[in-house]
């Protein structure tokens, strides 16, 4: 019944955006009170459904959630857009170094709210209904996901519509409104990697109940350095993992560029525009980079819990998830919110402040956003995955081979 409230609710809040859009209003206020409202009827059903099977503690543990859920956007939308993006942009007048070190500052400070967020919602939830409160948490904070997915695709649409409206040669103004849209969907996005981080967090954290509960753990030793080991290596994952990706979307760039350059120097009329490129070699190399190089990410994933339980036991089981879930979290929500604020200080150069187009500003915001966009839209969201994958495959694994071990 939760769910299905959550989708009414959400079909409800896109209605909402939808006649919002017809009276001119701006897109991002259509969008956050699509959001809001989504939330707000979406509780009005959990409410009367608690109320009628008399099980308040329900209504209050989903109520956590998706409270914290509301937050977590609002704080990303906070700090990937208005001043923060401004301050951001001003520090390229001294260069590309100065833009990376002020958006990796920016991400950094996001954690901390973000992070005491999802902590007081555990703990909150933990105390109205133990492990099932947690769970139920993540339910509330999933609960509207249509409506948050919606949001988010927002913004894959409106780089593509500006992308196409660039390659058409339409009129600058069409190219102005889309950059708008397109800024605004940075900010979106970074919204839904934010709900995507904190439910992942509570899913996380409910596995691992799970896996304590199947692998028959009663208390974490911490006098037992097996556990202090799976910790370390739990820990470590994370960010080995995001190296993998990260570099996997450098090898990739490599070879498109590699391609670009060889149709431009044998086919010399792609630059005047008389012949067209070769649109699918390049696709080719992009889908094939993207397949091949996470075979060995998704190994890792995999392999680490079940190598540690069977060379070290359970307790470096326990260990590696509470590592891979605490630093797993952070990580993502630095990476997402810096990438975002990087993409986002660009399009505010580009607005035409700060010498506009061409001026070394903008210079300087690009190579910002040329390393955020392997952080928001690679490593940050795969970090989610990584935790729960973990999880899932001790859980499994354990629930197979835990009488022989």
């Amino acid at each position: 019944y939760i769910i299905s409230f959550g989708l009414i609710s959400s079909i409800l809040a896109i209605i909402f955006v939808k006649v919002l859009s017809r009276l001119n209003t701006e897109p991002a206020v259509a969008l956050r009170m699509g959001t809001i409202s989504s939330s707000v009827i979406f509780l009005v059903f959990a409410l009367a459904y608690a109320i009628i099977e008399n099980n308040m503690n329900l209504f209050w543990t989903v109520l956590t959630g998706n409270v914290v859920g509301v937050f977590i956007g609002l704080i990303t939308e906070w700090y990937t857009s208005g001043k923060n993006v401004e301050k951001l942009a001003h520090s390229a007048a001294m260069g590309p170094a100065n833009v990376i070190i002020s958006g990796t500052a920016l991400g950094m400070e996001s954690t901390a709210v973000i992070t005491i967020l999802i902590a007081v919602g555990t703990l909150i939830s933990y105390k109205l209904s133990g492990l099932y409160g947690i769970a139920m948490a993540g339910v509330g904070m999933l609960a509207t996901l249509a409506m948050n997915l919606s949001v988010d695709a927002y913004g894959p649409i409106a780089d593509n519509a500006g992308g196409i409206a660039q390659m058409s040669g339409l009129d600058k103004s069409v190219r102005e409104i889309t950059d708008k849209l397109d800024a605004l969907g940075n900010t979106t996005a970074a919204m839904g990697k934010g709900f995507a981080i904190g439910s992942a967090a509570l899913t996380a954290i409910a596995l691992f109940a799970n896996f304590g509960s199947v692998a028959h753990v009663q208390q974490i030793q911490l006098q037992d350095p097996n556990m202090l080991i799976g910790a370390l290596i739990g820990a470590m994952l994370t960010f080995f993992f995001s190296a993998l990706t990260m570099n996997a979307v450098g090898d990739a760039a490599n070879d498109m560029v590699e391609e670009i350059r060889r149709q431009i120097r044998e086919v010399p009329g792609i630059l005047s525009g008389a012949v067209d490129p070769d649109y699918e070699s390049c696709i080719k190399i992009a889908t094939k980079g993207a397949l091949k190089r996470m075979v060995l990410p998704a190994v890792l994933a995999i392999l680490a819990p079940i190598v540690l339980m069977v060379g070290l036991g359970v307790q470096a089981v326990v260990g590696l998830l509470i590592g891979s879930t605490v630093t797993g979290v952070v990580l993502a929500i630095f990476m997402a919110n810096s990438g975002g604020a990087w993409d986002n200080a660009k399009k505010y150069v580009e607005e035409g402040h700060l010498g506009g187009k061409g001026s070394f500003a903008h210079k300087a915001t690009v190579v910002g956003d040329t390393v955020g966009d392997p952080y928001k839209d690679t490593a940050g969201p795969s970090l989610n995955i990584l935790i729960k994958l973990m999880a899932i495959t001790s859980i499994v694994f354990y629930s197979i081979v835990g009488r022989w071990l």
